[in-house]
C-alpha cells in the first residue's frame, strides 16, 4: 500500500474531509445569505425610491394635470443619471420621458415588475443594448398612465462580485482544507505508525516496550499515555505470575518432598503406629499446603480487582476491635499483651473479610516476630484504628527486632522470609497479601520504625463523614474470627 493509499485510509484524514465538506457548505450558504440579504436590500431601496418620485408625479398631476405631469417628466429626464420616465396615452404610445422600448406588456400592467428597456438617450442602446430596472406604472384617469423606474445594473454588478468572491472563496478554502488534511492525515499516520511498531514488539514478546507519548498532550497523547499505564500493569502482573511460578517451585517443592519421604519411611516401617503417625504429619503438612494456596488465591483477587464485588460499608475500628478480641489468647500464651486503641467509629467502604484477613495477618506477624529482647520491658503489640482527615490508618505497632529499612520493601513480595524468621511456621504470605489488599481499597502498606520495633500501617481512604450503623452493616462484631490465620 502506497503512502497516500494509506493516508487516505487514514480516519484522521476522513474526518478533515468531512468537516471540510460541511465548512464549504456552511461558507456557501453565508455567502449566498449575503448575496440574497444584499439583493433584497438594493430592491428595496429601489423600490422606495421609485415610490417616492411616483407619489411626487402624482402629485403634479392632480395640481396641473396632464400639462404639468408631462412637463415635469421631461425635465426629470433632462437630468444626469436620471430614472425611468415614461408617460403613455390611452393606445399605450409615449407622449413624454426617456425610455424608448420596453418588454412586451409592461405598460399594460398597473404596478411592479422587472423589464429590460432602452432609453432614448443612449447610442449604445440603439445598436442593441439592453439594460433591466424596476418600473411601476400608475393609471391616471382617461387611460393615461406613467411610469417610474431604476435601472437594477448597480444590484447585477454587486451581486457579480459575491458570487464570484464565493466561488474564489470555496475555491480556497478547498485547497487549504485539502492541504491541511493531507498535512495533519500524514501526521496522525506517522504517529500511528509509531505506536504500531511499538505493538508489534509488545506483542512479539517485550513487555518493557513503550508506546511514543508526545508534548502536545492531544487525544493520541493521552490515548498512548492510558496504554502505557495498562501495559505496566500487565507487565507487573506478568512479572508477579513468573515470580509466583518460581517461588511455587522452589518453596512448595520441599514440603512435597518431606510429604512423600514420610510416605516412604511408613511404608518402609510396617507398623500401624508408623503409618497413623505418617498419616498426621501428612495431614498437617496438606493444610498448610492448603492455607498457602488459600492465601494465594487470595492475593491474586485482590491484585486483579474480582474482590471489589463484594465491597461495602462498614466500620473500621470495629473490624479492629474484633481482630483484638480473636488473637488476645494467642498474644497472652506468647507473654505479650495485646492492646486496642479504637475509641471511635472509622467508616470505610471496602472488603470487610479483606481488610480483616489483612489486619490479622500483621497482628499474626508481631505476634510471631515482634517478641521483644530479654530484659526489655516493652512487651505490648497496640492494634489502633485512626483518622486523619479523609484516610484511615490501621496499625499493628510491636517492639521486636523490626525490619530494616533495606529490607522493608522486599518482605512484602511473595514467599520472602528474612533469615531471623525462618524458624518460626510459615510462608512469606502475610505481608503480600495486605499489601494487595491496601492497593486494592486504593491505599497502600507502610512498614515503619517504633523504636524499638516495626509499625505496620494499612492506610486507607475514608468514605464520608462518620455514619450511624446499624447492626446489618456492622454484621459480626468478632469480624476476624472468619479471616482465618495468616501464613
Amino acid at each position: 500500500m502506497t503512502a497516500f493509499g494509506k493516508l487516505i485510509r487514514t480516519t484522521a484524514f476522513r474526518l478533515t474531509l468531512v468537516y471540510l465538506l460541511l465548512f464549504a457548505l456552511f461558507a456557501a450558504s453565508l455567502l449566498g445569505y449575503f448575496a440574497w440579504n444584499t439583493r433584497r436590500l438594493i430592491t428595496e431601496q429601489i423600490t422606495a425610491t421609485v415610490n417616492t418620485e411616483m407619489g411626487e408625479l402624482i402629485d403634479h398631476y392632480q395640481q396641473g394635470g396632464l400639462r404639468r405631469l408631462t412637463v415635469e417628466v421631461e425635465n426629470r429626464a433632462l437630468r444626469p443619471g436620471s430614472n425611468l420616465y415614461l408617460v403613455s396615452n390611452p393606445q399605450g404610445q409615449g407622449i413624454a420621458g426617456n425610455v424608448a422600448s420596453l418588454g412586451p406588456g409592461v405598460m399594460s400592467r398597473v404596478g411592479w415588475s422587472e423589464t429590460f428597456y432602452q432609453r432614448l438617450d443612449d447610442p449604445g442602446e440603439r445598436n442593441g443594448d439592453e439594460h433591466h430596472a424596476i418600473v411601476r406604472v400608475y393609471e391616471l384617469t382617461n387611460g393615461f398612465r406613467v411610469l417610474v423606474g431604476r435601472d437594477v445594473e448597480e444590484r447585477r454588478r454587486l451581486f457579480g462580485v459575491i458570487t464570484a468572491a464565493a466561488r474564489w472563496s470555496i475555491l480556497v478554502v478547498i485547497v487549504l482544507g485539502v492541504g491541511g488534511g493531507i498535512f495533519v492525515g500524514r501526521r496522525v499516520l506517522r504517529r500511528i505508525d509509531a505506536m504500531t511498531a511499538s505493538t508489534q514488539r509488545i506483542m512479539a514478546g517485550n513487555l518493557g516496550e513503550r508506546l511514543p507519548v508526545g508534548r502536545s498532550g492531544d487525544e493520541l497523547d493521552r490515548l498512548a499515555g492510558n496504554l502505557n499505564v495498562m501495559l505496566e500493569r500487565i507487565e507487573a502482573l506478568m512479572g508477579g505470575l513468573k515470580e509466583v511460578s518460581d517461588n511455587i517451585a522452589h518453596d512448595l517443592k520441599t514440603p512435597l518432598t518431606r510429604l512423600r519421604n514420610r510416605c516412604e519411611a511408613a511404608l518402609a516401617s510396617g507398623s500401624e503406629a508408623g503409618h497413623r503417625a505418617a498419616l498426621e504429619q501428612t495431614i498437617e503438612e496438606s493444610d498448610g499446603l492448603i492455607r498457602t494456596f488459600d492465601a494465594l488465591l487470595m492475593i491474586a483477587r485482590a491484585e486483579s480487582g474480582q474482590a471489589r464485588d463484594g465491597m461495602t460499608k462498614f466500620d473500621g475500628a470495629e473490624v479492629a476491635r474484633g481482630i483484638h478480641e480473636l488473637y488476645e489468647p494467642l498474644a497472652e500464651d506468647k507473654g505479650l499483651a495485646l492492646r486496642v486503641d479504637a475509641p471511635v467509629a472509622m467508616p470505610l467502604y471496602g472488603s470487610r473479610e479483606l481488610i480483616g484477613q489483612a489486619l490479622a495477618n500483621l497482628v499474626e506477624n508481631a505476634i510471631k516476630y515482634g517478641v521483644p529482647a530479654p530484659g526489655s520491658s516493652q512487651s505490648e503489640i497496640v492494634v489502633a484504628a485512626l483518622a486523619d482527615g479523609e484516610r484511615v490508618f490501621l496499625s499493628v505497632a510491636d517492639h521486636g527486632p523490626g525490619i530494616s529499612e533495606q529490607d522493608r520493601r522486599r518482605v512484602v513480595e511473595r514467599f520472602v522470609r528474612l533469615e531471623a524468621s525462618r524458624t518460626e511456621p510459615g510462608s512469606g504470605l502475610g505481608l503480600s497479601l495486605a499489601s494487595a489488599v491496601a492497593t486494592l481499597h486504593g491505599g497502600e502498606l507502610r512498614l515503619e520504625d517504633n523504636h524499638p520495633g516495626l509499625r505496620a500501617v494499612l492506610a486507607l481512604p475514608g468514605r464520608g463523614p462518620e455514619p450511624t450503623l446499624d447492626d446489618a452493616e456492622r454484621g459480626n462484631p468478632r469480624s476476624g474470627e472468619h479471616a482465618g490465620r495468616a501464613t
